[in-house]
Order: C-alpha cells, then structure tokens, then sequence
C-alpha cells in the first residue's frame, strides 16, 4: 500500500473507532471525532514533539481536547500512538473502571494533559499552559522548554463566557506558542449554531489580539491541516486561531451536518452504511489492521529521538538546578519555611495582610511560584514585592494581572499546574468565588495544585454591604471533595496553612479577613496542629463543661467568652477549627481528644449554619444576607458578639440534656 493510501486508511480506522466505541456503550459522541479525524492524525504523526513511552518529558508538546465530549478522538489516538492503552480500553468506553470515561480526566488516563468536558475550561487551562511554557523557557532557558500548547475547541466552548476570559487574556499577554484549532461544524444539540450564535467569531479573536487564518473547507485535507498548523507555530508575538470548517459526522450518509451525529451513538445500520463508504469492513468492530498500527507506532521512536537530544541538551551542574528541580517537582527548596514570620501576641493583622507577608517573605525558595489577582491584587495577599508584571515585555515575571476575569483566572491557574513547573497562586474576594467555583471544581477533581487567596470573608468586610458579603459560599467550598479549604484564626495559622499549601498536593483554599484580627496567645506555640483541622487553644484547668468552637475571626469571640463563662460557674475549652476536611480525615481519637463526647459544644461562625450539624449542639451563625455599615457594626447587629456565645453556650449549659 502507498503511504498516501496508508495515511487515509489510517483515518479512516479513527473514524470507524469514533463509530464503534459509543455504538458499543450506547452512549458518547461520535460525530465530532469522526469530523477531526485528518486533524488527529496531522498532529499526532507530523507535528506533535511527543514520546509516547514518556508520557511526561517536560518538554513535549500539549494537546488539549477542550472539546472534551469528542472523547474518543483522544483516546483512539493514545491508543493507535502507543500510550498505553489498548484495544480492550476503546471497546470499554464509558464503562465502570474503564481507562476511557466520558471525558477525557487528568490522572486517570495516560496522555491525557487536562481534565475537560465543561465547555470552555479547556481553552482557559490551555491559556495557562501557554503561559507556564513562557514562563519557564524565560526563566530557566530554551534548551529546557520550548514547546507549542494545541487546543481543539468546538462551539459550545466558544460560547461559554469563559472563552472570552481566556482568550482576552491570551492576547493580551501574546501567548504565541497557543495554538487553537476552531472547529467550526456549526451544530449543538439543539441544532444549528445558528439558533443561538451569529457573531463573527474570526473578528473577535482578531480583536483580542490573536493571529487568525480561516482554512476553510479542509478538514480532509491533510496537506493544508500540516500547513496551517506549521504556519501558527511561527508566530512570534501573538496566539493563533485556526478556524476548521468541519462537517460533524462526515461520511455517515444520512446524520452527517445534523446535531444527531453531535450526541448519540450512529446506530449499527448508519454505522455499516458509512463503514462501507469508507472502506472499512461493514461486519467488523473496533477493526485495525497490523500496518495502520505500525503506522502510528512510528510516533515513538521519533519522540524518542527528539527527548534523548533535550535530555543531551541539559546541564546537570547548571547553577540553578535545584531550582529548576524544585519547580518541576512542584515543591519548594529545602529549608524555605525557615523565612515563614511569626506574628507577635496582640498585634492586630487582617489574615490577608498576613499571608501577604508569608507569601512575600517565603517566594525566593517557591522557584516555580508565580502569583496575582483577578484585578484585586493589593486587597488579596497575592502582591509580590518587587516582581515583575507578567507581560510580552517580561514573560518571566511572577506577578500576574489577571484582570477582571475570575474565572479565566483560575482555569488559567488550572493549566499552569498541570503543566508543570509552576505553582500558581491566584485571590480575590471570597464572594466572587461564586465566579471561579467551576475551575474550582475541576481543580479538584484534577487534583491540579493551585492555592487561592480568598479574602474579606464575611459580613464583617462592612459597607460594602450584602452584595460583597458571602453567607453561604463556606458551605459551598465545604462541600466539595477534594478541596482543602483554611479559614484561620490569625495571623500565625495564616503562616502554617501556607506551609502546608506549599508543601502539599492538589488545591487549596485560604479564606482570609478583611478586617484586622488579634494575634492570639497559643497560635503561634500549636502551628504544626493546623494541618490537623482543628485543636484545643485554650482549656480549663478542670474538665470542661462547654466546647467553644470557632473558625477565623470568631475565635476571638469564644476566647472573650471563657472568663464570663468562668463566671457562671461554667469551664469552657476553646477550639479553633480552620480547617473541616483536615479535621474530619483525623483519627477517631484525635477527633475525640479535641471534641470529647459527651461534652456540649456551641458553633461560631459569621456565616451559614448548613454543616454545622455535623459539630455542634448549638450555633452563633447567619442564616440571613449581611447589611451596609461597618463591619463591626453589621457585626454586632446580626449577633457575633462575645454575648452572644455567652448566651448560646448558658442556653444550653442549663437545659436539662446539657447542665453539667
């Protein structure tokens, strides 16, 4: 066979596993992976830097499926490449413990860069893998990074609010080793594109700044595929935009251009109509010939080639290796907590001014840190004192701007960790989570390790009044697995929860105050019993009678509480509980020496009760919206005073069930 004949038969057998695998499961999307098929094969045999038998070289190249419903596309050409997976995988699509999941999940399956399927997300992440290969090829050098991001974006990522974060910034910042391939199929599953979207998207790109080449009709044109890709990795100053007009489920004879072909499996006689159309054996499922594998299994000993020049390229006894090393690993270098400040007892410091200072103090042993804000920059801890913009100009500056775009933001932090080398910090206030709550999740669900900086947390924050005051946002974060979250007492658990952020893995979230907080006596004596979710501050010298549980700046309140308590004839031991997903993975005894059973415990917390359950007998918390007013007034009109612990705790101290 020719290697023109070859090369189609190749895509042909994609195209026949895009049919066979959602066929088999009775559920996915084959049309779209069918459609990019010549695309598929373009990149993974002529374009991409890859080594399929070393899935994580730093150095490869990294090809997001943003479109991440066309699933099986990736996985057939992780397969046909050599990846690791097999046949036995495609046929397993979307089945229980099954390699190849509904959408493509970072950790889950070889090769897979990014998790994705939430539209959108993937072209955020893709951003900040541009801008984590810029980044560190300006810090540590091209002969260690220089690589090209590809992303292949339908429609409906086009449409989410997120792709307008992500691509304005990408142009702002000209990442010009993006690479976004558009394709432009015009059908949703409700249809036509044209029911809903109308806009000249290759104009708006250019408005963002991005390179734009509309190729038209060749998404079966493999010569003009290659073409316009090498094109796009020549530009020096700006991102590309490669708009692809595809037609979804090309050649199937009777669902091709219709969104029947966008969600639903083909059906079996569609399936040998098109089979037959394109060669293919019409009887024959999951069907690839010895010499189409081989074909694609040439992959790997070029990628082999081409790492084994990177790794001959690279200095052992470069001065900055351990840097280097540190970045890559995704830790900090040896001895960098010794910089981490302790904060005097009755200094007043808001818990974002602290970790500020932390943040400040720490970054020259955090190589691969890199910090900014979605336009909040002095307001959240996440100034770096010093540092350079992140900019064209300076590609490795560590401060970046991330304007008014919280969800790009932390899509784009998304990216960068899971590109590697990077650990990417990124604020704003905590009401505006509600913005970036989806790449939070994927964050989560991706295990990618990102720290955020969430301030003014709470009524407190003042007269900004309840549009900026979050209520029941604590609840939320809660509840997500996956996310550590730390709301601290004051300034010295500030210090250890960014310890533990630093040197730990996937996502964490620091909620922080606006308003100054007294450093407490004792914080600073038990900050290696942060990372344990909770502890004992303050205990009576007998048993106690009462547990005063607070979180953040109400533990000041249940310490006020004590000597009124002391007063009423009642022993009250203090906790403070920064951190429930800490807390709750200890051991039952731990859990019990801090919060002994049998022992009535009083909640407090200015934010909402839903999950206290869980803790407390009785709360001091806010089940309503905040108000306009300083803070410690809106405080003390919505009750988080310390008379109001006092009063909470007796309420329950002298009821039957809970006298002592």
């Amino acid at each position: 066979m020719s290697a023109p004949d070859l090369e189609a038969l190749g895509i042909n057998v994609i195209r026949g596993l895009a049919m066979d695998a959602p066929q088999r499961a009775n559920s996915g999307h084959p049309g779209t992976a069918m459609a990019l098929a010549p695309l598929a094969h373009v990149l993974w045999t002529k374009v991409l830097r890859h080594d399929p038998s070393e899935p994580n070289w730093p150095d490869r190249d990294r090809v997001v499926l943003s479109a991440g419903h066309a699933s099986i596309l990736l996985y057939s050409m992780l397969y046909l490449t050599g990846y690791g997976l097999e046949l036995t995988d495609l046929e397993t699509f979307r089945q229980w413990g099954s390699a190849t999941p509904g959408h493509p999940e970072r950790g889950h399956t070889q090769g897979v860069e990014v998790t994705t399927g939430p539209l959108g997300q993937g072209l955020g992440m893709a951003v900040g893998m541009a801008m984590a290969e810029r980044f560190l090829r300006s810090r540590f050098g091209a002969q260690a990074f220089d690589h090209h991001v590809f992303a292949i974006c339908s429609d409906g990522d086009l449409m989410e609010g997120i792709s307008h974060e992500a691509a304005s910034l990408a142009g702002h910042l000209g990442l010009a080793r993006l690479i976004c391939v558009y394709d432009d199929n015009h059908i949703t599953i409700d249809g036509p594109t044209e029911l809903a979207f109308t806009e000249d998207r290759a104009r708006r790109f250019e408005a963002y700044g991005w390179h734009v080449e509309q190729l038209g009709e060749a998404a079966n044109d493999t010569v003009a595929l290659e073409a316009g890709l090498r094109h796009a990795m020549e530009e020096e100053d700006r991102p590309s935009l490669l708009v692809l007009r595809s037609h979804i489920g090309w050649p199937a004879p009777h669902v091709t251009d219709t969104s029947k072909a966008h969600g639903d499996p083909l059906g079996e006689e569609e399936i040998r109509l098109t089979k037959e159309l394109l060669g293919l054996p019409p009887d024959q499922q999951f069907w690839v010939p010895d010499d189409v594998l081989e074909l694609y299994r040439r992959c790997i000993p070029r990628g082999q080639a081409l790492r084994e020049a990177w790794e001959a390229r690279q200095d052992p006894d470069r001065p900055d290796a351990a840097e280097l090393a540190a970045a890559l690993a995704g830790l900090p270098l040896e001895g960098w907590e010794s910089a981490l400040p302790t904060f005097e007892v009755g200094a007043r410091v808001a818990t974002r001014k602290a970790v500020g200072a932390c943040l400040a103090a720490t970054a020259p042993g955090i190589p691969g840190l890199v910090t900014g804000a979605a336009d909040l920059t002095g307001n959240t801890g996440t100034l770096l004192p010093g540092a350079e913009t992140q900019s064209g100009e300076t590609p490795a500056g560590r401060q970046v701007h991330y304007g008014i775009r919280e969800l790009g933001m932390a899509a784009a932090m998304n990216g960068m960790a899971a590109h590697g080398g990077v650990l990417p910090v990124g604020g704003t206030f905590f009401v505006f989570s509600d913005y970036l709550r989806p790449a939070v999740r994927i964050a989560a669900l991706s295990r990618t390790k990102v720290i955020y900086f969430w301030t003014h947390d709470s009524i407190g924050l003042g007269q900004d009044g309840p549009t900026h005051q979050p209520v029941e946002h604590l609840a939320a974060m809660r509840a997500m697995p996956g996310l550590s979250l730390f709301r601290p007492a004051d300034a010295n658990e500030c210090a250890a929860a960014w310890q533990l952020a630093v040197e730990g893995s996937g996502p964490v979230a620091l909620v922080l105050s606006r308003q100054d907080l007294p450093v407490l006596p004792g914080t600073a004596e038990r900050r290696d019993l942060v990372g344990r979710g909770a502890y004992v501050l303050d205990d009576p010298s007998t048993e106690p009678d009462v547990v005063l549980i607070g979180t953040g700046s109400e533990v000041q309140l249940c310490l006020g509480a004590v000597p009124l308590l002391a007063a009423a004839g009642f022993a009250a031991r203090v906790v403070s509980f920064p951190s429930w997903d800490r807390f709750a993975a200890q051991d039952e005894a731990y859990r019990a020496s801090v919060l002994p059973p049998g022992v009535p415990r009083v909640g407090v917390e200015a934010a909402a009760s839903f999950g206290w359950a869980a803790w407390e007998d009785a709360g001091v918390h806010l089940d309503r919206f905040g108000a306009s007013a300083p803070g410690e007034v809106v405080l003390a009109e919505l009750g988080f005073t310390v008379d109001a612990v006092v009063g909470t705790a007796l309420q329950i101290l002298r009821t039957p069930e809970g006298a002592s």
